[in-house]
């Protein structure tokens, strides 16, 4: 299983390496005719386009994670520690919105960044993609578990709402804290719909967006398309490597990896 999941990003690898005339030939082959060349990279490259792509994506992958992690936490901690009238009512339509499909918000939301004139900026692109109900709901049922001694021995010191989430709350919750910021930088980073109907200046393309423009006169262009989408995966795949302890622990410990 492993092998075929490989198999699509070998083969993209492989064809990042070949000439544009054996990416396009109809007899598949993993050895090239011409041989392997970099003419591919040197032309996405040479194109100037992609650091600035890779810059968008990091600014607003990085922008979704913080903001998402700040306000699912606070949203979570709210459901699971406080008590105020329309809670459950509040909780119920949280948990609802998860089975709601993001496509079909993609008009409201746009008509109301058009109303705030935010589109074609970082604002219209990040804003939207920081409401999680189901990393709200995840943190709550992270919250739950949380003994509430620890909280009663605070509040016996004079420890508010502030202080508790703070100083108790976020310290015991850092394995699902960086779980979720894990999955939403990824998910972010991915996200190719919003930051596409959202912005139609090039300045503010993110790598998704920008990829598919990476064709000429003679139409797509293989090689070049391979070699910019694997340039594309290679700051996450840093990121894993230098993380990978990190991602494994907080997957195999906050229970993610079956969502």
């Amino acid at each position: 299983m492993s092998a075929a999941w490989l198999l699509p990003l070998a083969w993209a690898i492989d064809t990042s390496f070949k000439s544009e005339t054996d990416a396009a030939s109809p007899d598949a082959s993993w050895l090239p005719a011409g041989g392997f060349t970099l003419d591919a990279y040197r032309t996405v490259l040479d194109q100037g386009n992609l650091p600035v792509w890779t810059l968008n994506s990091l600014i607003v992958a990085t922008a979704v994670t913080l903001l998402t992690v700040a306000v699912s936490a606070l949203a979570a901690y709210g459901f699971s520690r406080t008590v105020f009238r329309g809670r459950r009512v509040l909780l119920a339509i949280t948990v609802a919105s998860i089975m709601v499909p993001p496509q079909i918000l993609i008009v409201p939301l746009f008509r109301q960044m058009l109303a705030m004139n935010l589109i074609d900026t970082y604002a219209a692109i990040i804003l939207p993609q920081t409401v999680a109900p189901m990393m709200v709901f995840i943190l709550k049922k992270f919250f739950d578990g949380i003994p509430r001694e620890l909280e009663d021995a605070a509040r016996i010191d004079g420890a508010g709402h502030p202080r508790v989430f703070w100083y108790i709350v976020l310290p015991l919750s850092r394995p699902i804290l960086a779980a979720v910021a894990i999955f939403v930088f990824i998910s972010s980073w991915n996200n190719f719909l919003w930051p596409f109907v959202s912005t139609n200046d090039p300045a503010l393309m993110t790598l998704p967006v920008g990829l598919p423009t990476v064709k000429d006169s003679y139409g797509v262009q293989y090689a070049q398309s391979m070699a910019a989408a694997v340039l594309a995966a290679l700051p996450l795949l840093v990121v894993f490597l230098f993380f990978q302890r990190r991602i494994v622990r907080s997957v195999a410990t906050t229970g993610l990896g079956g969502q």
